[in-house]
């Protein structure tokens, strides 16, 4: 570990720190679990590290302390490094609005509205009076501009590629994977999914796609949800590595349970999912469970995490009305299409039926969108640009969406408890008469909630005064359990993917990548990219 430690600007010689890119074959191969394992396992070693993903799409963000936005997965890399979350961890990130269009988010600063094909390099200009030059030598100095402070401040930065590095139709607009790679020096590990099958496959044509100029950079393979015995894997990755030259630097087993915050916001179907928590019985006698509607463009489903993590406390995301029938709360989540939200509860009959619970004294909470949607009325000339939308009038709240978006980190107090959350909208909530109770920025009437904060149930004794008061209006014997910690659960599961790494990786190979940077006398895979030279 010696060779890594006092290379970075933390020992006051300016020195560049080393650096690794985790790519994938595909989304969701484990890479942000891969970045955010080595991240703790070098810290626990004392390795001042860092996390970074140049450019991310996703609808989890977090706000720094800064007042940046950036996503949840960088925060929760951040924590897993031991530091705190900056925005040059994630200088670009994408906030879908639909399927072809985002809100660009630069420097933890919303800039405007774009098209994919806009921001890729086709026509769909920025929204009006948007500030954003999508020009990929704009983009690529930037983001390379963050990394490389980065590495003058730490002794290493860990890099989370996005997608597949082989998306040979993007390569040209690429600054997260190869285009990263290739102008800041990193030698690049492929993660791949073997729980999928298909990964002898994944890794060797991820690799014979890329030119020979990019699979320079291709250093090493590394092997995630395994199920078995690894050594019946073994011949198969001896003749990966005479097929390509590269070894296979880890075989991770499939962990149960992780239940780290996920980047990707636009998953196919959420209904029926339940949070993984911990294997617990209930404290008191009864459970409690949670119903959280899994609305269009929903953001930040992560609130519902420390939900999840008490004991006898059973969460589902759910998209029909009969789903609410034994729910003991049902939670609104934030989305980044408020109307679009509304209309879509209007249509499956969820509208009706939580105004149904909401007059029968059954617990609501809304949170950020959610509790937009919760007010009587929405003035959107922003978001969806819908005009005068009509809410669910279960809380006496009109909200107008500001073109500036709020971006805060606010502390404060409720039901006798000390709450700490962050903010994430344009909306603009103003409260009418007929509140019965203040709760957080927003408020309480009967048993509906609604508060923009995201993130303050993460709050221990909050949470549990809030869980007694749910528990009281749906008339179960529910009592929170006194000892859960919802951040020391987080910090044990940041533990284990540390331990995933430090047993089952070969920790001495990527101690040399980090330090060492691209190996020479990698041989190119043909055919590579069609027609390509870089």
């Amino acid at each position: 570990m010696n060779g890594i430690r006092g290379k970075g600007g933390t020992d006051g010689t300016g020195a560049r720190g080393g650096g690794l890119l985790v790519a994938g074959t595909t989304s969701d191969a484990g890479k942000s679990v891969v970045t955010a394992g080595i991240c703790r396992w070098l810290a626990r070693k004392g390795v001042s590290v860092a996390p970074f993903k140049a450019q991310n799409m996703s609808l989890n963000s977090f706000v720094t302390r800064e007042g940046a936005e950036i996503g949840r997965a960088q925060a929760m890399q951040a924590a897993a490094a031991r530091v705190e979350p900056s925005a040059l961890m994630n200088p670009v990130l994408l906030k879908p609005g639909s399927d072809r269009s985002s809100q660009v988010v630069l420097l933890g600063k919303p800039v405007g509205e774009l098209s994919a094909r806009g921001y890729f390099g086709g026509p769909g200009a920025p929204s009006s009076g948007a500030k954003l030059s999508t020009g990929r030598e704009a983009l690529l100095g930037t983001v390379t501009q963050c990394l490389e402070e980065l590495r003058s401040t730490h002794d290493a930065v860990i890099c989370e590629g996005a997608g597949s590095p082989a998306e040979i139709n993007l390569r040209r607009t690429d600054i997260v994977n190869m285009g990263l790679a290739h102008a800041a020096g990193l030698p690049v590990v492929v993660v791949g999914d073997i729980d999928r099958g298909g990964v002898f496959a994944s890794f060797f044509g991820t690799t014979a796609l890329l030119s020979a100029a990019d699979q320079r950079h291709v250093a090493a393979y590394l092997v995630n949800k395994f199920r078995g015995d690894v050594s019946l894997l073994e011949p198969g990755l001896e003749m990966l590595r005479d097929l390509t030259g590269r070894p296979t630097v880890g075989v991770l087993p499939f962990a149960h349970g992780l239940g780290i915050d996920e980047e990707d916001g636009l998953r196919v179907s959420l209904r029926g999912a339940v949070r993984e928590s911990v294997v617990a019985p209930p404290y008191g006698a009864d459970v409690l469970r949670i119903a959280v509607a899994a609305v269009p463009l929903m953001s930040n489903f992560t609130d519902v995490d420390a939900l999840a993590a008490e004991p006898g406390v059973i969460v589902r995301f759910v998209d029909r009305p009969e789903e609410l029938a034994d729910a003991d709360l049902v939670v609104l989540p934030g989305t980044r299409g408020t109307v679009r939200a509304l209309e879509w509860l209007r249509e499956r009959g969820l509208a009706d039926a939580i105004a149904r619970r909401a007059a029968e004294g059954r617990p609501v909470l809304g949170v950020c969108g959610g509790f937009q949607a919760l007010g009587e009325r929405i003035e959107d000339e922003v978001e969806s640009k819908a005009g005068t939308v009509a809410g669910l009038g279960l809380l006496p709240v009109r909200v107008r969406f500001a073109a500036e978006k709020t971006l805060a980190r606010p502390v404060g107090e409720a039901l006798g408890e000390r709450v700490e959350g962050y903010e994430i909208h344009h909306g603009v909530a103003e409260l009418l008469d007929g509140a019965e109770e203040p709760f957080l920025d927003g408020c309480r009437v009967g048993s509906v909630w609604g508060t923009h904060w995201h993130g303050s149930l993460e709050s221990d004794g909050f949470r549990r005064a809030f869980l007694r008061r749910v528990a009281a209006a749906a008339g179960r014997s529910f009592v929170p359990a006194p000892d859960t910690r919802f951040g020391e659960l987080r910090e044990e599961q940041l533990d284990r993917l540390g331990d995933l790494i430090e047993e089952h990786a070969d920790t001495d190979a990527l101690l040399r990548l980090i330090e060492e940077g691209v190996p020479e006398g990698l041989p190119f895979v043909p055919p590579g990219v069609p027609g390509g030279t870089t």
